[in-house]
């Protein structure tokens, strides 16, 4: 049994190699293939549409991958400055701690005098 994964990433092995296969086909068997079959245009005609297509979706999307990040830059606030960052960092480690009460100021418990008591016969 494959999980929900694998059978996503089989699906999408599957109709790329399907995709290519079906693309080469196209590019280089036109003309002893389809054309007897389906006469789109000539050889040359087919053949400049299937680079042609490819390349003006590859080029779009990286046009768009570049507008999205400078999209982000654009909105995104400035980082604060390093120095301003170690600043908060020793003014944290600068701050004293609150201190606990003395040994000798606390009044020793019940239990403790008993101790002691003892300790002293």
């Amino acid at each position: 049994m494959v999980s929900k994964d694998q059978g996503i990433g089989g699906a999408i092995l599957l109709v790329c190699v399907v995709v290519a296969v079906l693309y080469i086909v196209a590019l280089f068997g036109y003309t002893q293939i389809i054309q007897p079959f389906i006469n789109i245009g000539s050889a040359s005609e087919v053949r400049f549409w299937l680079i042609a297509v490819p390349v003006f979706v590859a080029f779009v999307a990286i046009l768009f991958i570049g507008a999205w990040i400078g999209w982000t830059m654009a909105t995104t606030p400035p980082p604060k400055p390093i120095e301003e960052i170690t600043t908060e960092v020793e003014e944290k480690k600068e701050e004293p701690k609150v201190e606990e009460p003395a040994a000798s100021t606390v009044e020793p418990s019940a239990t403790e005098d008993k101790t002691v008591a003892k300790k002293k016969k």
